[in-house]
């Protein structure tokens, strides 16, 4: 049974690109990623010991992604240091046109603490059973235009703008 307050998220991160220390020192060994879904909900890959700073994990995290998440953020540290880190808002991946179990392939530019560039994080993404009811009503089957003078529109909508002031 499915959880109401939750989804279950797949992310496979596959690689990282031109990962540094310092912005200047390339990254030599022991790089790992942690995703998180939310402060309390995180999974990490193994530690990556002979990719150096193009190091390659092609692992898949699963995790329970909250209906309130927003976003969420991939973490790359290299022993006890974060090299980099990457803010993915669910929109990129959830909603839209995006089919049910649809796989999403993302790259990220990393920032480091002080908000530099440091790196490039390549990972898919995919939410088990996503229903995306935004377009699975709107998607399958064609408007029809309500009645105007009590008479049917034939599938013709038409919208009136109006302004809407706070």
């Amino acid at each position: 049974m499915e959880k109401a307050s939750s989804r279950v998220i797949e992310v496979t991160v596959i690689t990282g690109e031109d990962l540094r220390v310092n912005r200047r020192t390339p990254v030599k060994k022991n790089v790992f990623v942690i995703v998180r879904s939310d402060p309390l909900n995180a999974r990490s890959t193994g530690m990556n010991t002979e990719g150096g700073c193009n190091p390659i994990w092609n692992e898949k995290l699963v995790m329970d992604l909250p209906m309130h998440a927003t976003f969420i953020t991939v973490e790359v540290h290299s022993g006890s240091k974060i090299i980099g880190t990457a803010r993915i808002p669910l929109s990129d991946f959830t909603g839209g046109y995006l089919p049910a179990n649809y796989l999403s392939f993302l790259s990220y530019r990393l920032r480091d603490d002080n908000g530099e560039k440091n790196g490039i994080i390549n990972l898919s993404v995919k939410v088990n059973g996503q229903t995306n009811m935004s377009c699975a009503t709107s998607c399958s089957r064609p408007w029809l235009g309500g009645p105007v003078n009590n008479k049917v529109s034939n599938g013709i909508v038409i919208g009136i703008p109006v302004s809407y002031r706070v």
